[in-house]
């Protein structure tokens, strides 16, 4: 089982939602646990928690993975959130249930490797979070799959808010409008901004958008 660092609710009150936090790769839960801290005001009543990713990181010897690199191509990013999708769902279904709280007060937060797989899981969850945000990732799709082309085993379409830097040096900033028409042309309602000058990164900009959709999405009850 996945686990990782947590952020109790600031309020001191029972969590009413709760954001996992899916970090890059070669890093670990640690290096995004703190944006609960910077959150805390949208979010009073809402638990935070960034698990570790479940593989030693090949590339960085105190990192995490997801899934691992070689080629870098679609089929090795598709089959990767495949691999990563069980063990994320199981995790995500235990801290709900920790807290006490229905699938769709859960908000998954992703960076880099972490949006592909928030992507790829959060749409095929039984009950659809309420929403997703994904910095400097992208959308992974099955090998020559248009993207336009619906897949027939997302079962959640929750409302998206996809990041990126101009100046992405790692994933090509041509991943967010790629990622808006694949998700749009599933159903998804979809927010994009990409950040001026800032690289495979997150700026005070994104952070603030972040929170600004967390707590939209999270204020809305079924």
């Amino acid at each position: 089982m996945l686990n990782g660092p947590r952020l109790a609710p600031k309020s001191g009150r029972p969590a009413s939602s709760l954001v996992v936090l899916l970090h890059g790769y070669g890093a670990d839960g640690r290096d995004l646990i703190d944006l609960g801290d910077f959150w805390a005001a949208e979010l009073p009543d809402t638990a935070f928690v960034a698990p570790h990713a479940p593989e030693p990181c090949a590339m960085a010897p105190m990192g995490r993975q997801w899934f691992g690199y070689t080629e870098r191509d679609d089929s090795e990013r598709w089959d990767g959130v495949q691999a990563a999708h069980a063990g994320l769902n199981a995790f995500l279904d235990a801290e709900l249930a920790r807290l006490n709280l229905p699938g769709s007060r859960l908000a998954l937060v992703g960076f880099s490797q972490g949006t592909m797989v928030a992507l790829h899981t959060g749409l095929r969850r039984t009950v659809a979070p309420a929403g997703i945000v994904g910095f400097s990732g992208m959308h992974s799709l099955p090998p020559g799959s248009p993207r336009n082309e619906a897949d027939p085993d997302i079962t959640s379409r929750p409302p998206v808010l996809l990041i990126h830097g101009d100046r992405d040096e790692v994933i090509a900033p041509q991943a967010l409008p790629d990622a808006v028409e694949s998700l749009q042309a599933r159903g998804i309602t979809v927010r994009a901004h990409l950040s001026n000058g800032l690289g495979h990164g997150i700026d005070q900009t994104g952070l603030l958008l972040a929170g600004n959709f967390l707590g939209q999405v999270l204020a809305v009850r079924p």
